[in-house]
């Protein structure tokens, strides 16, 4: 909890300072990226107790502030009639970046600690791949002025409103499913005699999905639009919450293919939201807007995250699906409202 915590703070700091928009994307990427990988692994090689480690996990999810939402600034800066796509190749590499220490730990025996420690060294190349070889694209705007105002307009403006509180539904389940999937399959898996390692391998395999199907909603919803996918996608992702609930005790060749489609919805439709924030936004803005959605996504992470393994001792895991159902089904109406309105022609070049 203290690395989303972090990251709350980061996003929300950066985008009342309006930093990302200040500060050229491609160099906030690769510092923070850097100074994120230090920190994760100085929680690796020096915590040596809850308050230490609290601290550097805090630091990681400060950094990772500087790397999401630039990552997404910067490939809206590459197109606008392919945004949905070009977001989407961002969002599904995050996917497959999350998914791949549950990969290392399925391929060689390693502790926690080493685990970490892979994953600061992959942290650290990708900032590097970002300093030295990417650029901002023709669609760059000029920087911005500081502006704390703009906080205002993100609540104010009905458009964007809604289009937070459809990702605010998708987030709600979301990082839950990631956090506790891979316990599940692992309480589930050794009570029917399997190994941990397979259950690592599943975990990464139902996360890891998601990656490619970010990039296929991206091509949905650039020609049939935002909202539509997006509302498609959350049907889905909670209908597979549901369906789930009614196979946890049933054979593996039944709860799999639930599972996997359940992985591979849940996060395709993320990038859809960002990139219609992009285009709901001031374009000098599209930076702090970006990162206030993900600072208020994330924060809301925090209950859902919380709550599961509450729900899993009272009602056990059927349970803990149903309250994940719940985001999506709300996320649903914001989406369609947002389809209602005049403003959403901004979408997709008119698709809604």
């Amino acid at each position: 909890m203290a690395v989303q915590i972090g990251f709350v703070v980061g996003t929300f700091v950066s985008g009342l300072l309006n930093l990302p928009d200040i500060i050229p994307s491609r160099k906030l990427f690769a510092i923070a990226a850097i100074l994120g990988a230090i920190s994760n692994a100085a929680f690796a090689l020096l915590a040596d107790g809850l308050i230490v480690g609290i601290a550097f996990r805090l630091l990681t999810g400060l950094f990772l502030a500087g790397v999401y939402p630039p990552g997404m600034k910067l490939a809206t800066t590459w197109t606008v009639r392919n945004r949905g796509l070009a977001v989407g190749l961002v969002v599904g590499a995050l996917t497959i970046g999350s998914a791949s220490p549950h990969l290392v730990r399925s391929l060689v025996d390693f502790e926690w600690p080493q685990v970490v420690l892979v994953s600061s060294a992959l942290a650290a190349l990708g900032g590097a791949i970002v300093f030295f070889f990417v650029e901002e694209g023709p669609f760059t705007t000029r920087g911005a002025k500081f502006d704390p105002r703009f906080l205002q307009r993100m609540f104010t403006d009905r458009s964007l409103r809604l289009a937070n509180l459809g990702y605010l539904g998708h987030m709600w389940e979301l990082y839950a499913m990631w956090t506790w999937i891979p316990v599940f399959l692992n309480e589930l898996l050794t009570d029917r005699g399997q190994s941990v390692t397979a259950a690592s391998v599943l975990a990464f395999s139902i996360i890891a999905v998601g990656g490619a199907s970010c990039v296929a909603a991206g091509l949905v919803a650039d020609r049939y639009g935002r909202t539509a996918t997006t509302s498609a996608l959350m049907a889905l992702s909670g209908g597979s919450a549901i369906a789930a609930i009614f196979f946890t005790s049933a054979t593996l060749w039944l709860l799999l293919p639930v599972l996997f489609l359940w992985g591979a919805t849940i996060v395709a439709d993320s990038a859809q939201f960002s990139a219609a924030i992009s285009e709901l936004s001031p374009p000098e803005y599209v930076g702090s807007a970006l990162t206030i959605q993900t600072s208020l996504g994330f924060l809301l992470t925090l209950g859902s995250i919380q709550l599961v393994p509450v729900i899993v001792d009272f009602a056990g895991w059927p349970g803990a699906f149903a309250l994940l159902a719940v985001g999506p089904a709300l996320g649903i109406v914001a989406m369609l409202s947002l389809r209602r309105l005049p403003e959403s022609l901004a979408l997709a070049s008119g698709h809604r």
